[in-house]
């Protein structure tokens, strides 16, 4: 007598439960990873060593720069390139003097280290400097 099987095994993987592992490690991974955050870049920005109160009106020239390009020493305009030299000869009558740098806040960067330097130039290395939003011409 013959003997059939009739319980064949399949050779096929159930796929019913493979959303739920799926979704299983989906949420593990979700939950136990750690997002860097980016720091950006470090800046940094410059402190005063010191406060102090100018001693006196009489020994500060003002220059003022505006966002055009326009430099004036004490409410006269000058060059960008004589601006040495009249620094020079305001320094070499008062020693003690002090220059008071305003800008306008939209003035261009190269405008402001075109005075550093010809102040550099000049030994004016006594400087003050303030921004201002407007400047009244």
């Amino acid at each position: 007598m013959k003997l059939n099987r009739k319980t064949k095994s399949s050779n096929e993987i159930s796929t019913s439960s493979l959303p739920d592992i799926i979704f299983m490690l989906l949420i593990f991974f979700m939950v136990t990873t750690v997002m860097r955050e980016f720091e950006g870049l470090d800046v940094v920005l410059p402190r005063a060593k010191n406060i102090e109160k100018l001693e006196s009106k009489r020994h500060t020239s003002y220059i003022w720069s505006t966002k055009d390009g326009l430099v004036s020493v004490d409410d006269k305009l000058v060059n960008m390139s004589d601006l040495g030299e009249v620094m020079y000869v305001k320094i070499s009558r008062d020693p003690k003097l002090t220059v008071s740098l305003k800008a306008d806040e939209n003035s261009l960067m190269e405008t402001l280290t075109d005075i550093h330097s010809q102040l550099k130039k000049a030994q004016a290395l006594k400087l003050n400097y303030s921004s201002m939003s407007q400047i009244n011409n």
